[in-house]
């Protein structure tokens, strides 16, 4: 697996995650295009976005977040590995966020309903 242009940690954390959830560097396909939005003449002079296709689920991922090409690839290997496991049907950090968004949200609705 390739290193990324991240903390050792992080890139600890990625190899073990795709071992965890049994996804190989040779299941992913990786294309690099050019990105819009932020980062001036840089972003669009050099292909830093990354789109990765998990061949075997079909599931695609962009990532343009960042200026790196680098920094892009460990981003979109793990927002799809997040999306892996959540079809997998495993409660991820994002989906809890999510539902304690809503409960906070129920909980405030039935307040100003009372009122």
């Amino acid at each position: 697996m390739p290193e990324f242009a991240v903390s050792e940690e992080k890139n600890r954390w990625l190899r073990q995650k795709m071992s965890e959830l049994k996804v190989r560097e040779e299941e992913l396909e990786e294309v690099f295009v050019r990105s819009s939005g932020n980062g001036g003449q840089h972003v669009n002079k050099t292909s830093s976005c990354v789109q990765l296709k998990h061949i075997s689920s079909g599931i695609q991922v962009t990532c343009m977040r960042e200026r790196s090409q680098s920094v892009n690839r460990f981003l979109a290997r793990r927002e799809l590995l997040e999306r892996i496991e959540a079809a997998s049907g495993v409660v991820t950090s994002g989906m809890k966020r999510i539902i304690k968004l809503r409960k906070q949200k129920d909980r405030r609705r039935r307040r100003s309903a009372n009122s």
